[in-house]
């Protein structure tokens, strides 16, 4: 389902280039899990933008459901967020002018793929269900975590890209915002890579990659 080689990412800065990704590869298959784990810094969230088309990278190759993305233009790489990547972001980044329900069916709506029934699921797993006329504003940040959560998923991507996805919940609903994303993974046959410091969760995903200094490595999670 996604497919990583040899990417490279640098960023300018004052005191000179900045290597932040150097030679990344890895793969992930439909219907499995990979907790990207890693200090901060390390180019966990730089990977996941290449991934969802959101930078563009120095070099390599990248390619999702055997479509490439690296090489798309704007417009190309809008498509492929809208109708194959589902994204969970650190910031909920929420449309402030519509309600919880409408958030939810966004990106559902963008791709032609609408389900009332299916953001009805999304809602009572996710306990947003008494919450759906609120307005972002009026919501905690745990709140606004779910219902940016459940906006990813309601579009059914095939390729979950999660930054951090239950760091602003208790363990509990981040235990369960968890069972939602994995259960997505087997029901659907989607891909979920999640970026995560969290060792207890990564370990309930299928596999685990750590980036240290820009590379893949060997380390376990701390």
């Amino acid at each position: 389902m996604l497919e990583i080689r040899d990417i490279a990412k640098t960023y300018p800065t004052a005191q000179g280039p900045l290597a932040v990704l150097r030679g990344v590869s890895l793969d992930l298959a439909g219907g499995t899990s990979l907790a990207l784990t890693g200090e901060s810094g390390s180019g966990k969230s730089t990977l996941l933008h290449l991934a969802a088309g959101l930078e563009k990278a120095d070099s390599g190759h990248i390619a999702i459901d055997g479509a490439p993305v690296t090489g798309l233009d704007d417009a190309g790489r809008a498509r492929l967020r809208r109708e194959t990547v589902g994204i969970v972001f650190q910031q909920f980044n929420l449309i402030p002018s519509l309600d919880v329900g409408r958030n939810l069916a966004f990106q559902a709506r963008l791709a032609g793929r609408a389900d009332p029934d299916w953001q009805a699921v999304l809602a009572e797993r996710l306990g947003l269900a008494p919450l759906l006329a609120r307005y972002p504003e009026q919501l905690s940040g745990g709140q606004q975590q779910r219902v940016a959560i459940g906006r990813a998923l309601a579009a059914r991507p095939r390729l979950i890209l999660a930054d951090e996805p239950t760091g602003n919940l208790d363990e509990a609903t981040g235990d369960a915002v968890l069972d939602l994303l994995l259960a997505l993974v087997a029901e659907s046959g989607a891909a979920l890579l999640m970026v995560t410091h969290s060792a207890r969760l990564a370990a309930r995903l299928d596999a685990r990659a750590h980036l240290h200094a820009g590379r893949i490595g060997a380390e376990p999670v701390a």
